[in-house]
């Protein structure tokens, strides 16, 4: 069993958990992050870390996994590959939500949402409202990271391989240790 300290060293072995002075993409500051793309470029540490994962979600039975954009969906495919079911995706939507096309159908099927890293939410919530307007039983969520700190509590069951507690704090509140550390702006938004 992956213990969450074997996680946080798998993170740190990978360059995916960082130490710095961080803008995320809510605003807020923080002087930790966690950069999932080097968990997820490494096919052999992905598919680890969803066996881990599939051990504790198969008992909810599955008929299909579902993963929002880019991250959930190379985990959508590896996690359906190991438990035997189809892997579906959600994509984003002009308004800002999510939805399933390309004729993802999940009426009236057994769907475990899964996400590489969670800080608020927003993204698997959407995924998961759109598989309930498409027919669908949400029956639980998959994470590889939850850094909620508590506010990801949806009341479907949720499986996390690690839960960290990182603070974040408002621009204009940042305490004495990041002020004068240069701030950098990781993630998609800003990679090119």
């Amino acid at each position: 069993m992956l213990t969450e300290e074997v996680m946080l060293e798998l993170l740190r072995k990978r360059g995916a958990f960082l130490e710095g002075h961080f803008k995320l993409a809510s605003g807020l500051h923080s002087d930790k992050y966690v950069e999932k793309f080097r968990l997820l470029e490494d096919p052999e540490t992905t598919t680890t870390l969803v066996r881990e994962l599939a051990q504790r979600v198969n008992s909810y039975h599955p008929d299909v996994v579902v993963g929002p954009v880019t991250g959930g969906v190379i985990l959508s495919y590896e996690m359906a590959r190991q438990l035997g079911t189809l892997a579906f995706f959600t994509e984003k939507t002009a308004d800002g939500g999510m939805e399933l096309r390309r004729g993802f159908d999940v009426e009236g099927k057994r769907v475990l949402l899964i996400e590489d890293i969670v800080t608020t939410g927003g993204s698997i919530l959407k995924a998961a409202e759109a598989v309930q307007s498409a027919g669908g039983e949400v029956v639980a969520f998959a994470l590889l990271v939850d850094r909620s700190s508590g506010r990801f509590q949806p009341t479907e069951p949720v499986e996390a391989l690690l839960t960290l507690e990182v603070q974040t704090w408002e621009p204009d509140n940042l305490p004495d240790h990041l002020k004068d550390v240069p701030v950098t702006e990781p993630g998609s938004k800003h990679a090119r």
